[in-house]
């Protein structure tokens, strides 16, 4: 059959439209028929079910309206009686659609505009899809693009097949772009929004500078060396931490090259970042003395539970580990994780001469004994009166100056002392209304039921409701910098296994959970672990 001008040219628009916007030509078919569907009902009535069917081959066009088949018709608009069809189509079936060809219609000044509204609209949405699917799965990756228009100093950037937006907060420092500039980013988000897919990239993101050592390090690359973790204070300074897979290869001198070519690489796109590259160690604390580089670290002293670490430095060290403004030990905060505490050899000290004098007068105060007495129990590393009321009585006889009398007074006195605290706590909980089936959660002590009445928790049921979070406190990280939550119990040393044994075991008092249901949970964690 021959191909009339007028479908040729239809099947001509299709294609080119569809070339320009980088979707299916299908697409832009079946919203040209959808755009003839419409117009073809403003003429022959809204009522009316009409299909448009364009063949993609040949351009040809048919109108047709759909009549539903029915025992009795209510609607003649839209059916028709089971006898008139059968008339047509012997097979035809009540619930069957009945199609009856329309003539070929002249589209009118409204209906060509309602039907190019239509068209561009179905066109639109077809090529935000494809946008969207096209990178949605391109997050953590590092694009190129040019330019487009600068925004309220928001960048927006032609990727070729979509558009981009570098907001002002995921720019570089000083950074200034004009159109026709080539910018390269990292995408961090694509999201669906009213308006289209809006993709988001950054200049600033850590893991920016990851990917382009990652570009730039065959190693890297190749899976040899590892970036463990980054940490950036944008087109200021960075550190980053690598390990090697192979204990050949040195994941330091690989990532900086020969003469420094690898790293100067990635500086010259960050705009003059200095990079510190650390390597990787298992151990917390070397690994967080060699992110303090430059500076000379003297002592660390870890706190596991808290995260925290003390690190002690010679007193000529102390600014270079903090660094200008504080941003050594921002940096190497924010690449391992943790929080550090610099000290001074001399602050130290005279931290821990406090800290002596302290327990000294605690032993002074709660056994009743002189300043020798107390300050001899504290320089023997005793830390609390518990410790002393409970600890075997011959390690006390031992000190020098004592005798088995004297470590079995000293130890009545600290039991006297412990008996009375806990009197004193008793009838504070009573006083706050703390129920006694709290004891009989495992780990509850009478000086916690205090801490909980004040927190307005008096039975089991309220404690059920706690989460752990609640009980151990929480941090949260933002801009670097990490905020710490503290928790009803976060002055009793309850770690966080400790607490959630808590929780369960209130819920299982409190009737919430059954053991069953603590032991399907416990074999799901198995199995995650494992996995």
């Amino acid at each position: 059959m021959a191909v009339s001008a007028n479908r040729l040219e239809l099947l001509q628009i299709a294609d080119a439209v569809a070339r320009e916007k980088s979707i299916d030509k299908s697409i832009v078919i079946a919203a040209m028929a959808d755009a003839i569907q419409k117009a073809a009902r403003s003429r022959y009535g809204q009522e009316t079910t009409i299909r448009a069917d364009i063949n993609p081959n040949t351009g040809e066009m048919k109108l047709q309206r759909l009549m539903e088949v029915v025992e009795t018709v209510e609607d003649f608009d839209k059916q028709i009686s089971i006898e008139d069809a059968r008339r047509r189509n012997p097979d035809a079936e009540p619930g069957d659609f009945i199609a009856e060809q329309l003539p070929p219609m002249d589209f009118g000044r409204i209906a060509a505009q309602s039907a190019k509204q239509v068209i561009v609209q179905k066109v639109r949405e077809a090529e935000r899809d494809r946008q969207y699917d096209e990178y949605k799965d391109r997050i953590g990756e590092i694009v190129n693009g040019t330019v487009k228009r600068v925004e309220y100093g928001n960048v927006i950037v032609d990727l070729g097949r979509g558009e981009a937006i570098i907001r002002r907060d995921e720019l570089i420092p000083r950074e200034n772009y004009k159109y026709g500039d080539r910018v390269r980013a990292y995408v961090y988000d694509v999201r669906r929004e009213q308006r289209g897919p809006q993709i988001f990239l950054s200049r600033t993101h850590p893991q920016f500078m990851a990917k382009l050592f990652n570009m730039e390090v065959p190693e890297i690359y190749d899976g040899i060396i590892e970036i463990k973790s980054v940490a950036r204070d944008p087109g200021s300074r960075a550190k980053i931490a690598v390990i090697s897979r192979d204990s050949s290869i040195d994941p330091v001198g690989a990532c900086v090259g020969m003469r420094g070519s690898r790293v100067q690489a990635v500086v010259a796109e960050l705009q003059g970042e200095k990079i510190d590259i650390i390597p990787w160690s298992p151990s917390a604390a070397s690994f967080i003395v060699n992110a303090l580089q430059p500076a000379e670290v003297a002592k660390v002293v870890l706190d596991e539970d808290a995260e925290r670490i003390e690190v002690v430095v010679p007193d000529d060290q102390l600014s270079l580990a903090i660094g200008r403004r504080g941003q050594n030990v921002r940096l190497a905060s924010q690449l391992t994780g943790w929080d550090i505490d610099i000290l001074t050899e001399e602050e130290e000290s005279q931290r821990r001469q406090k800290e002596f004098v302290e327990r000294s007068n605690l032993f002074m105060t709660a056994l009743d004994v002189d300043e020798m007495v107390g300050q001899v129990l504290a320089s023997e590393g005793f830390t609390s009166v518990e410790e002393v009321a409970y600890v075997d009585q011959g390690e006390i006889s031992s000190i020098d100056g004592f005798d088995e009398d004297t470590a079995v007074e000293i130890q009545r006195r600290a039991k006297d002392y412990l008996d009375k605290i806990e009197a004193e706590h008793d009838a504070k909980r009573n006083k706050l209304g703390v129920q006694d089936e709290l004891r009989e959660i495992p780990g509850v002590t009478t000086a916690m039921m205090v801490a909980l009445g004040e927190d307005g928790v008096k039975t089991v049921e309220d404690f059920a409701g706690y989460a752990v979070d609640d009980l151990v406190g929480w941090k949260e990280r933002k801009d670097g910098e990490t905020k710490t939550y503290p928790g009803v119990l976060a002055d009793f040393g309850v770690t966080r296994a400790d607490a959630e044994q808590m929780v369960v075991a209130a819920r299982l008092k409190a009737g919430w959970i059954n053991e069953d249901d603590v032991a399907a949970e416990a074999e799901e964690s198995a199995e995650s672990v494992g996995a």
